[in-house]
């Protein structure tokens, strides 16, 4: 990983009027946002301006400050339904656009796979937004059909994809005579036989799909769940074999889909064209075999560049959503045109593509620590001793003697004189004070030669000291849980757009790393978007006491809040659903974040039980002498409060960073 260099700290950390810092450009705002988000005149961060021409965004710090007023504090995850709306239009223009432009016969049907966020305000939020375009719900367990099946309209599709057993296809074959637009899509031979024995059963004539297994396989990180090693749909021959199950029973008219697994995140457009070309052939030989083909679902894979840097490098794309549409249209329409077969419903399950941007997750800064808090501003007298040991007194040496002729010179004396002095105090030769002065003076000697570095021209800074960012760099305590609201950063190293939503007229002169408040010391942020590579760690604002700093994660709405774990019991954060309304923002909903007593309740905790054997307790130190009753009392409020209160930090005033 690589890291883009500060420059030199101004003193006040703000700019002249006039020659305001562009943080939107230094955050590469531009890149990843997809017009979605955009930086303000007074340097904030701006959610859902590109919905619509002319139409006023959100203003996050407004909304995050006007939400603290309602008692919902940070950690929250933000749910922009403009966005969500924008996203889902969005894909069925570019597919009717490819419709259009390549003279396609066919329709379009977006649907959505609710695994990606199963979280109700989201599901029906995609189901109004989608009404307009036929949009779908895809499910690939039992619970998740059961929450689908009684909401879902009769017009939308419903595909169930995933292994089945006997009870699950009974349930799917029982759903079409309530009129729903139910498919089972086959993934091992013996659903057909339970789909089969149903159908007969209960009179009825499903409409049936096949997942099937292709040579063709992705590319990027999910490219094994493609391909012929898929644990996902039937061999050719597999598939061939259910048809003529099918014919044998006068059912080969309710095949009517043929899908298959694309993979997730697909970086690489050749990839997706591959994939569909061979698909597209399958469905000829299907519609040759005398199958009633309908529906050709082309399954996900739309991928979301998270880097803004349209490359086929991981967490990034290079292609846009408008030629994703064209090549998948112009490929199943020419190969059909070709074999003078009926153009098919396309479908796409792209739930990453239409949810990610429009969550973001904001949270607040608890507090610092790093080398630089050791680095002295009024500078470091050694004291008046003639035993003073050697390595301090060259450690003090280079502490004083750095400028711009000799910095580097001064940088390595005083690692060298650094180590000396460590190896003393490992033989007893260096006292506790003695080390802590030490310390003190090495930090001070490389924050003195950072800011000589700084001034350089980029190709002036000797090799090593290009990482003395990283070096000083502190660390920022963040008050939200990593595998709770970001578990594909410590999962997968999946990278997520960063930047605070406020200050961004101001220049960042910290570079640091983000850590969570989980005891785990994977619970930091190891990857931040930079420039061309990604990097160690990110340049944020100094912290200002009593006064609150916010930071956001962009494009988490995919996946994030399904996989999140209840890591030192943080449970799920709060939840807002906004949209604008008239020209101003308004709350849709507001779905408060998990309490320590339903947390505890997940890991069979019973908050009542508990709180009765902590009053016992104190009961008994009472009669013992060892606690006053009002302090028994201070400490239940405490425990009380506790369990019906937030998991995370709350700050007790305007905020407490420092």
């Amino acid at each position: 990983m690589t890291t883009a260099r500060l420059k030199p700290d101004s003193a006040a950390n703000a700019q002249p009027a006039g020659d305001a810092f562009d943080g939107g450009a230094f955050y590469r705002v531009g890149d990843w946002a997809n017009g979605y988000f955009t930086v303000s005149d007074r340097g904030t961060v701006v959610a859902g301006s590109g919905c619509a021409p002319g139409k006023p965004g959100i203003d996050m710090l407004e909304l995050v400050t006007g939400l603290r007023e309602r008692g919902v504090n940070t950690p929250v995850l933000l749910r922009f339904a403009d966005i969500l709306d924008d996203r889902i239009r969005a894909l069925a223009d570019a597919f009717g656009t490819a419709i259009k432009e390549n003279a396609y016969a066919g329709s379009y049907r977006p649907v959505f796979p609710i695994k990606v966020n199963q979280q109700r305000q989201v599901v029906e939020e995609i189901e109004q937004f989608g009404a307009a375009y036929g949009c779908g719900i895809e499910v690939g367990s039992k619970p998740e059909l059961l929450a689908v099946m009684a909401i879902t309209p009769d017009d939308r599709l419903i595909l169930c994809n995933g292994f089945k057993d006997a009870a699950y296809i009974e349930a799917v074959v029982l759903a079409t005579k309530l009129g729903r637009t139910i498919i089972p899509i086959v993934e091992k031979l013996s659903e057909v036989h339970h789909i089969i024995d149903f159908a007969k059963k209960y009179d009825v004539r499903p409409i049936i799909g096949v997942r099937v297994k292709l040579a063709a396989r992705g590319e990027g990180r999910w490219s094994t769940s493609a391909g012929v090693k898929s644990k996902f749909g039937l061999f050719v021959s597999e598939t061939l074999e259910m048809v003529e199950m099918l014919r044998a029973e006068g059912m080969l008219d309710c095949l009517q889909l043929l899908h298959c697994h694309a993979g997730s995140q697909m970086e690489d457009i050749r990839a997706v064209k591959d994939i569909v070309t061979e698909l597209a052939h399958v469905y000829v030989g299907l519609v040759r075999a005398g199958a009633g083909m309908k529906y050709l679902d082309v399954g996900g894979g739309l991928g979301v560049d998270y880097r803004g840097v349209q490359s086929t490098s991981p967490s990034s794309i290079n292609y846009t959503i408008e030629e994703y549409a064209s090549d998948i249209v112009h490929r199943v329409g020419s190969v059909c045109t070709g074999e003078e077969i009926d153009h098919p419903i396309i479908i796409t399950e792209c739930g990453r593509a239409m949810t990610a941007y429009s969550s973001v997750l904001v949270f607040d800064i608890l507090g610092a620590s790093g080398p630089k808090t050791l680095a002295s501003a009024k500078g470091i007298t050694l004291p008046d001793d003639p035993d003073t040991p050697q390595p301090l007194l060259d450690l003090h040496d280079a502490y004083t003697s750095v400028s711009p002729e000799k910095y580097d010179e001064c940088y390595h004396d005083a690692e060298q004189a650094r180590d000396a002095a460590m190896s003393l105090f490992k033989l007893g030769y260096l006292t506790l004070e003695q080390r802590a002065l030490a310390e003190r003076m090495f930090w001070s000697t490389c924050e003195r030669v950072q800011r000589v570095v700084a001034a350089l021209p980029e190709g002036d800074v000797p090799e090593d000291l290009a990482g003395l960012d990283d070096l000083l760099g502190g660390i920022y305590f963040c008050n939200f849980s990593l595998f709770q609201s970001l578990p594909d950063s410590w999962a997968i190293d999946q990278l997520f757009p960063i930047a605070p939503i406020h200050r961004l007229h101001e220049t960042p002169t910290e570079r640091v790393i983000l850590a969570d408040i989980t005891c785990d010391s994977d619970g930091q942020v190891s990857g931040y978007i930079g420039e061309h590579e990604p990097e160690a760690s990110i340049a944020l604002h100094p912290l200002r006491k009593g006064e609150p700093y916010y930071v956001g994660v962009f494009l988490v709405g995919a996946y994030q809040e399904v996989l999140g774990d209840l890591h030192n019991l943080f449970g799920d954060a709060h939840a807002v659903h906004v949209r604008m309304e008239n020209g101003h923002w308004a709350i849709e909903e507001i779905v408060k974040g998990d309490t320590a007593s339903q947390v505890l309740g997940y890991m069979q905790h019973d908050a009542a039980q508990l709180t009765a054997r902590l009053g016992r307790d104190c009961e008994r130190a009472v009669r013992s002498g060892r606690m006053t009753v009002r302090e028994a009392r201070v400490l239940q409020n405490f425990y009380e409060r506790g369990l019906s209160s937030y998991t995370y930090l709350e700050a007790d005033d305007a905020g407490d960073a420092s």
